[in-house]
């Protein structure tokens, strides 16, 4: 019985030792999963959007569509996509955000869409400070009319240019207190906190954050629980709203173009600056 208990833990130990040893080196292909595109140009999926290009500090050229908004006074959203797909899945997002009067910017990561390079914390931390060089330098839109929306992952890469780059509001949709805190929601028995490359700390820096926030949920969300976006809303240096989505997954459509989820956006914008809805 002993020796039989004694190989059943070897076998135990194994197998962790094998899972570890799979996240360590496949992590990346686990945390971020893009869709490779291609993706169709603006016109096709986004009214009024045109098809632009983002220079990233390290060389790269990423694919993004731009609607400028109608109005002087209007805001202009930057959205960062989750992990998951390209900005044609965000399109309409940007649909009911450009109708209902603002400006926005879809793009990809690199990696994502048809991009050049491979997605990593610092490379997308690159990628959100090219967007935001492209909406002030070249579409010209004045820096307190900028607005950022993160959508999970998103969220923490939006954050992050926030401690650096102040906007005028910030959106965050499901965010997650840091990445090994979700992480150890989904491998609970693997030490991911040790073994992860990519930190992205969110909860930490919006407390650092000195902008108007608001933090939309879903209470059915299964990917980033609940209490992890409380989390974050109670962390945030100015919480402005917290807004829960009764019975809303994390890929439902109420997450994604919801009327909930845009209302929450445009608050923000009306609270931020001088525009009012049309």
């Amino acid at each position: 019985m002993v020796r039989s208990l004694l190989l059943g833990a070897g076998a135990v130990v194994l197998l962790l030792a094998l899972l570890v040893g799979l996240l360590w080196g496949f992590q990346r292909s686990l945390i971020y999963l893009p869709d490779p595109g291609p993706v169709s140009s603006a016109g096709d999926l986004l009214p009024g959007g045109r098809d632009v290009v983002l220079h990233t500090s390290d060389g790269l050229d990423l694919g993004g569509w731009y609607v400028p908004a109608p109005a002087r006074d209007a805001a202009t959203v930057l959205v960062a996509n989750g992990n998951g797909g390209h900005r044609g899945m965000r399109a309409p997002l940007g649909e009911a955000l450009a109708d209902a009067g603002l400006g926005v910017l879809l793009f990809d990561y690199r990696g994502y869409g048809g991009n050049p390079g491979s997605p990593t914390e610092e490379g997308l931390a690159r990628d959100v400070r090219a967007a935001r060089t492209f909406l002030l330098d070249d579409a010209g839109v004045p820096a307190d009319r900028l607005l950022y929306f993160g959508e999970s992952l998103g969220a923490a890469v939006v954050t992050e240019l926030a401690t650096e780059h102040p906007p005028a509001g910030l959106v965050l949709r499901s965010p997650f207190v840091d990445l090994a805190s979700v992480a150890a929601e989904h491998y609970p028995l693997l030490p991911v906190r040790a073994l992860l490359w990519d930190h992205y700390p969110l909860a930490e820096q919006i407390a650092g954050v000195d902008v108007p926030t608001t933090v939309v949920l879903g209470t059915a969300d299964s990917i980033v629980p609940p209490a992890q976006s409380r989390a974050v809303a109670e962390a945030a240096r100015r919480l402005h709203r917290l807004v829960e989505v009764p019975g809303a997954g994390h890929n439902d459509a109420a997450l994604l173009n919801g009327a909930a989820l845009v209302d929450a956006v445009l608050d923000l914008a009306e609270h931020t600056t001088d525009w009012s809805r049309p």
